[in-house]
C-alpha cells in the first residue's frame, strides 16, 4: 500500500485495510527499531504545537530520531510569529520550505486539514480543538491488539469527557470498523455527539449509555479520559462536572480483568495505586506511540509501502 505523501488528517479519511496496515508497519517497526534507525537519515521533521502536549510532541520527536531524521520545533504560538498576527496559513507555507513532514496541534477544529489544503508536504493531525486525533487513536487500538490479540468481539468502555474529548471522537470513530460492544460513561452534560452515536448506529455497533462506574459491569478496556477545563466555554459547567469518576482500587473489583487506558496527562481521575496493578496499561499505552509514529512518519514520506 502506497501512503506516500498522504496526509494523516482525520480517522473518517481511512478505510479498516488503513489502519490495518498502520498497525502491521508498527509491529514490524517496533521488532526492527535497530535495522530502522538510518531509514529517515536526511529528512527533517518540523512540529507546530499551539497547543500545550508532553506525550504527541516528544514521541513524534522521538519517532523521527530514531529513525535518524532531524527535528524543529515550534512548541507554543507565543514563540511563532503567529503572536505577530501571521495566520496559519502563512505559518505553515513557510514552514514546508524547512520540513518534508510536518505535525501540527491546533485548539480551532478544522485547522490540520486547512494546513494541508495549504501545503504540498504531508501534514500530519496532532489534535485540533475538540475534533480528532487520529495517531493516539493508531496507537490506542495498536495498544489494545497487542493486550488481546484482537480487537473484534471485544467490550469497551470509554469513560469521562465524551463531549470534548477528541481523543475518544477519533478512537470510537474507527472502532466502528470492527465487530465490538461500546459503553459510554459520562455525565448528561458530556455524552457523546449525537453525530458520532448515528455515525456507529450505520456501522450495526451496538453500544449503551450510562452515567455511573457502577453500571458498567465486566468490561475488556475501560478507557478514561480527564474532564478537560480548556475545552468549557462557561467554567461555572466545568465545575459542575470536575471529578465526577474516579478509579480506585476498590473499582477494579466492580470491572472484572478490564485493563485500564488513559491517553494522559490524568487529573485524578485514576489512583496512583492502579499504577501498581495489572490493570493498568496506560503507561505502557504511551510508549506504543514511538513504534505506531515511526510507521506513520515512514509511510507517508514513502521510504517503506
Amino acid at each position: 500500500m502506497n501512503m506516500k505523501d498522504r496526509d494523516i488528517i482525520s480517522i473518517r479519511d481511512m478505510k479498516k485495510e488503513d489502519i490495518e496496515y498502520i498497525l502491521e508497519k508498527s509491529e514490524e517497526m517496533e521488532k526492527n527499531m535497530e535495522k530502522n534507525r538510518n531509514l529517515l537519515n536526511g529528512y527533517v521533521l518540523s512540529t507546530l504545537f499551539f497547543e500545550p502536549s508532553t506525550r504527541t510532541r516528544l514521541s513524534f520527536e522521538s519517532a523521527m530520531k530514531r529513525l535518524g531524521g532531524e527535528v524543529i520545533t515550534v512548541a507554543e504560538a507565543k514563540t511563532s510569529s503567529a503572536a505577530k498576527g501571521e495566520t496559519l496559513t502563512d505559518t505553515v507555507k513557510t514552514v514546508e520550505q524547512y520540513s518534508d513532514v510536518i505535525v501540527i496541534r491546533h485548539p480551532n477544529e478544522g485547522a490540520a486539514r486547512l494546513a494541508a489544503e495549504a501545503v504540498e508536504i504531508p501534514i500530519i493531525n496532532a489534535g485540533d480543538g475538540a475534533n480528532q486525533h487520529p495517531t493516539q487513536t493508531l496507537l490506542d487500538l495498536y495498544t489494545i491488539k497487542k493486550e488481546y490479540g484482537k480487537i473484534d468481539g471485544l467490550t469497551i468502555a470509554l469513560m469521562g469527557d465524551l463531549k470534548y474529548g477528541r481523543t475518544v471522537h477519533s478512537l470510537a470513530t474507527a472502532l466502528g470498523y470492527y465487530n465490538v460492544n461500546l459503553i459510554f460513561v459520562s455525565p448528561e452534560e458530556l455524552k457523546m455527539p449525537s453525530e458520532i452515536k448515528k455515525y456507529l448506529k450505520s456501522r450495526g455497533i451496538s453500544y449503551r449509555e450510562i452515567s455511573s462506574i457502577e453500571e458498567i459491569g465486566e468490561t475488556d478496556i475501560l478507557y478514561v479520559t480527564r474532564i478537560q477545563k480548556e475545552r468549557f466555554p462557561d467554567p461555572t459547567e466545568y465545575e459542575k462536572v470536575r471529578g465526577t469518576y474516579k478509579i480506585l482500587p476498590e473499582t477494579l473489583k466492580l470491572l472484572g480483568n478490564a485493563k485500564i487506558m488513559h491517553p494522559l496527562p490524568r487529573v485524578d481521575e485514576i489512583s496512583p495505586k492502579i499504577d501498581r496493578t495489572e490493570n493498568a496499561i496506560y503507561f505502557k499505552q504511551a510508549r506504543n506511540g514511538i513504534p505506531v509514529r515511526m510507521a506513520i512518519l515512514s509511510l507517508v514520506l514513502g521510504v517503506i509501502e
